[in-house]
């Protein structure tokens, strides 16, 4: 198996869907920045809603999180909406321990959050 790159390319939204942003991998310290980057950039666009895909997302740790809550709290500020999908069960589990559950919008897939209404 083939080790990862120090510095990872950042994550791209799918071209058909330019506010969904699919994570792939283990979301830790060194991976956050390229991600908050790429999430800085979907958000300067301002679209209603903002689809973070975690369905290749194997583990977050509290940098990662850290970046999701900076991310949802800019969209929030100018009245859009940012949705979480497709959450593993390890992931899943990292978000109801810490209780973010609770705080982000979490749907079973992209199709559902794109289809969730207000």
């Amino acid at each position: 198996m083939k080790k990862q790159n120090a510095s990872p390319s950042p994550p791209k939204p799918n071209r058909d869907r330019p506010n969904v942003l699919p994570l792939k991998g283990e979301i830790d310290l060194h991976v956050s920045p390229v991600i908050t980057a790429s999430l800085n950039a979907m958000i300067e666009k301002k679209p209603d809603r903002v689809v973070i895909d975690l369905s290749d997302v194997t583990y977050i740790d509290s940098a990662g999180l850290a970046a999701l809550i900076q991310a949802m709290q800019k969209v929030e500020a100018y009245g859009g909406k940012f949705l979480l999908a497709g959450l593993q069960e390890t992931v899943r589990s990292i978000f109801e321990i810490s209780r973010l559950d609770q705080v982000f919008q979490i749907f079973p897939d992209t199709e559902a959050a794109l289809a969730a209404s207000e």
